[in-house]
């Protein structure tokens, strides 16, 4: 039996909002085996100037880059979709090892094959330093909870 990530495609606005929710919900757990278990087994990502294929090797780039990004919270929103392709809008915060603080903003572009899981996936992403007081992510690490506002209530 095929893996299946509901939703599948051919996405309707609201499967594609379910969609970039549950990959938001994924991320923010910072468990790289749960994460990559969304991703074809031959999955293909570019992501900055990084080029990732397949699960094993998704696993490790989460592991480093949640090593490196400590109290990681993350918010996506959907930008656009398509029968199997979905493009989102994300913004995150971290702090390095020195307890700097950064919100980094991007844009993500999947595919989908027809199991819902994602094979390709595009990632451009740029660093903002930032004062610790101009954190606007506060909830406990994990989930956001669902009466937190999204990017484009908080301005983003």
């Amino acid at each position: 039996m095929s893996e299946q990530r509901p939703p599948l495609p051919p996405f309707t606005l609201e499967s594609a909002i379910h969609k970039v929710r549950s990959a938001e919900d994924g991320w923010n757990s910072r468990n790289p085996d749960k994460v990559a278990l969304a991703y074809t087994p031959d999955s293909s990502w570019r992501n900055r100037s990084e080029f990732i294929d397949g699960r094993e090797a998704i696993v490790t780039f989460l592991d480093n880059k949640w090593r490196k990004e400590q109290e990681y919270r993350l918010i996506k929103e959907l930008w656009a979709y398509t029968d199997n392709r979905i493009a989102v809008r994300f913004a995150y915060e971290w702090h390095d090892e020195n307890g700097k603080w950064f919100r980094s903003y991007g844009n993500e572009n999947w595919e989908f094959d027809d199991n819902g899981l994602m094979s390709k996936r595009f990632a451009c992403i740029n660093d903002l330093p930032i004062d610790e007081e101009d954190r606007l992510f506060h909830w406990p690490q994990g989930q956001r909870p669902d009466d937190h506002p999204g990017l484009s209530a908080l301005g983003l």
